[in-house]
């Protein structure tokens, strides 16, 4: 019988009620209107108004089809080095962390800039078993990810937008021939991360990639070297 850890009752649980947790969000979103208003007539835009500070209590997580979706990618292609930017309270880190241990093992390294996201996203992470596997690295992704184990096989991007482009340049020297890509938001911040999409889909900077209407849209790469 195959090993299928999103079944194991340790992971399933932390997974139901950080996903039920998350629901909660569309009321947090609410508290921040105000401040996206003042913002806008201010003339400052999405990320200059909504700061990871701003957004520390808000999980902005992936719903359990796309958690599905990532942990079945990261069995298809057998990834045992997974890179993750952006992991807040860590639902996304616990399917790719979950994949890996079902893979045989590797590694999980995630990157989270605030500092309460941080912590929790630990604590869950061992609350699921999987703390063996995933590393949650704080700070500065472009600074906690300037070494990771080589190579990696899958990357997933999920934190702010703007910093998609940079990440992805940071590691695309450590992915192996064939790594897979997926970035998430596509469609919710289409202007913010069209600079993301079109190096991707350019066909000159090493990937071939299509636009996924998984979830509110996710970009998926295969780095073809």
């Amino acid at each position: 019988m195959s090993t299928h850890s999103l079944r194991d009752p340790q992971v399933r649980s932390v997974l139901d009620e950080l996903h039920a947790a998350a629901r909660g969000d569309r009321f947090k979103f609410l508290g921040l209107v105000p401040r996206l208003a003042w913002g806008f007539l201010r003339g400052k835009g999405f990320f200059d108004v909504i700061t990871p500070h701003s957004m520390r209590n808000v999980y902005i997580a992936v719903p359990p089809d796309e958690g599905q979706f990532l942990y079945l990618m990261t069995r298809s292609i057998a990834a045992r080095n997974v890179v993750e930017f952006g992991t807040s309270f860590g639902i996304s880190t616990i399917y790719l962390a979950a994949a890996v241990r079902d893979n045989g093992g590797g590694s999980v390294i995630g990157s989270e800039l605030e500092v309460n996201k941080h912590t929790v996203a630990v604590e869950n992470l061992n609350r699921a078993g999987l703390g063996a596997i995933a590393e949650v690295r704080l700070g500065d992704a472009m600074e906690t990810l300037q070494k990771t184990p080589e190579p990696i096989d899958l990357v997933f991007l999920d934190g702010w937008k703007d910093l998609y482009l940079p990440v992805i340049e940071l590691l695309q020297p450590r992915l192996r021939k064939g790594a897979v890509v997926l970035a998430d938001n596509i469609h919710t911040f289409k202007k913010d991360l069209r600079p993301y999409v079109e190096y991707m889909q350019s066909g000159e900077n090493g990937f071939d990639s299509t636009t996924l209407s998984v979830s509110d849209g996710v970009e998926f790469s295969i780095f073809a070297g």
